[in-house]
């Protein structure tokens, strides 16, 4: 069940120009990248014994699009109807371009990855978004090891 927007539960106090449902899906992942990179740097952060010239490398295998992509097939079967809807239509959607590091493939899904994400906030789903990127962050740095 997603709300709409919630200005008190924001980070910040700027409301979307139209609700979620008809924000296009670059610009929800434009959002979602964002939100999901802050969320790794506050977990890297949290670890004991931080060593600042870890914290750039450990982050990138975290938010690249090759890891993002790996997030959401990892995240596929716990998703809802409605969150696989606003991913596919993530990786549907045309950016105009592919960074150099990644494959076609791996940035569409991290694109719907990040779309999902951005989607959740400007629905104000705090806690769903905390649960998929708790779990994500913890099956990555599993993988890691």
């Amino acid at each position: 069940m997603s709300g709409e927007f919630r200005l008190e539960e924001a980070w910040f106090p700027y409301e979307p120009s139209k609700p979620a449902r008809l924000l296009p899906p670059i610009v929800l992942a434009y959002a979602g990248d964002a939100i999901y990179e802050v969320a790794v740097r506050q977990y890297l952060i949290s670890l004991p014994n931080i060593r600042p010239n870890h914290l750039h490398r450990t982050a990138t295998g975290l938010v690249s699009a090759k890891a993002q992509s790996t997030i959401l097939a990892f995240l596929e079967p716990v998703l809802t109807e409605e969150e696989k809807d606003v991913a596919r239509q993530g990786r549907n959607a045309k950016s105009g371009s592919i960074p150099k590091n990644a494959d076609v493939l791996e940035y569409r899904h991290a694109t719907a990855f990040e779309c999902l994400i951005g989607y959740l906030y400007y629905t104000g789903q705090q806690a769903r978004i905390q649960k998929l990127v708790h779990d994500s962050i913890e099956y990555m740095m599993n993988r890691a090891k």
